[in-house]
């Protein structure tokens, strides 16, 4: 496949304690490596996207590009519980330059590939420009059902833009579905007002997009939810990392002043999880330049973690 490569076999290590118990096991020690890439018949593919060319487009500040090692290599270490033998890393697609198109064309190949086998997918990003890619391979894979996309994010990401970029994803979505005829479903939890411009909630609304703010999420987040989930076949779950407080998740492109804590969205990522109907998953705008002491990779890790054994 154009533009992949495997990961480094340094990445995936940790503690060994098997010599405790046959199910004293860690991620690093349960996930399939493959040397190649090869879609299985079931399970979860990890891939990831090691792009901040969006980003950059966007003029945030660039990292992101590192995030997907950094987040395998916080992954590892964790205990492997329900859910994560079923987890394969199919390597990551990369991009040349500031070629960003080739590379989402890449990754929206390899998710549908992967889709079509029978698995499901969650990835690594890379800035918010990997959702195009993701969503499209979603849509491409499903050409005859209900897609709803549920992104978890202070930002609309709906901007208007000569080129791709990491705040133009779902417009490109958008698009993409009014090109096919599909309808297009999303839905914003966590977004900012403060945020936004009136430009970007205007094309919210034309759109008919959800939208649960930040002042209200802990109101009316799951009522909201519940909604969404009944006019969906799949689910397509993306989490901007920079949702969460500053306090929280320092290690992003765009530092949320407010944001929602953890805690607050993890009932919500398990409600879509345990719908039956989550199809694919990513989390995003991790830049690893802004982390501190590992704070970042390790939430960011955790909710990976949550949405693997959830998805069981």
């Amino acid at each position: 496949m154009k533009l992949w490569r495997p990961v480094a076999e340094t990445v995936w290590q940790g503690r060994d304690d098997s010599a405790e118990a046959s199910n004293a096991t860690r991620i690093f020690q349960t996930i399939k490596q493959q040397g190649e890439f090869t879609p299985l018949a079931s399970g979860i593919a990890l891939i990831g996207f090691e792009c901040d060319a969006g980003v950059k487009r966007n003029l945030g500040r660039p990292g992101a590009v590192q995030a997907p090692d950094m987040l395998r290599k916080a992954l590892a270490n964790m205990a492997s519980h329900e859910g994560h033998d079923r987890l394969a890393d199919m390597g990551s697609v990369y991009v040349e330059g500031d070629e960003l198109e080739a590379a989402q064309q890449a990754l929206s190949d390899a998710v549908t590939s992967c889709q079509r086998s029978g698995m499901r997918t969650l990835v690594f990003g890379g800035g918010h420009e990997t959702a195009w890619a993701h969503g499209r391979g979603v849509l491409d894979a499903f050409p005859n059902e209900r897609v709803v996309i549920i992104n978890l994010d202070a930002h609309l990401d709906l901007r208007k833009a000569d080129r791709a970029t990491s705040g133009t994803p779902f417009r490109q979505l958008a698009h993409y579905c009014d090109e096919r005829g599909r309808e297009f479903q999303y839905a914003c939890f966590g977004v900012s007002r403060a945020a936004n411009t009136l430009a970007l909630w205007d094309e919210a609304e034309r759109l008919n997009v959800t939208l649960v703010e930040d002042l209200h999420f802990r109101r009316d987040a799951q009522s909201a939810l519940e909604k969404v989930l009944a006019q969906a076949d799949r689910v397509y779950l993306t989490i901007d990392l920079d949702v969460l407080p500053a306090s929280e998740m320092p290690a992003v492109s765009a530092p949320a002043a407010l944001g929602i804590p953890a805690l607050d969205l993890l009932p919500v990522i398990e409600q879509i999880c345990r719908s039956g109907k989550l199809q694919a998953a990513d989390l995003v705008e991790f830049n690893p330049q802004f982390d501190r002491d590992g704070q970042g990779a390790k939430l960011a890790a955790r909710l990976a973690w949550q949405i693997a054994h959830w998805w069981a």
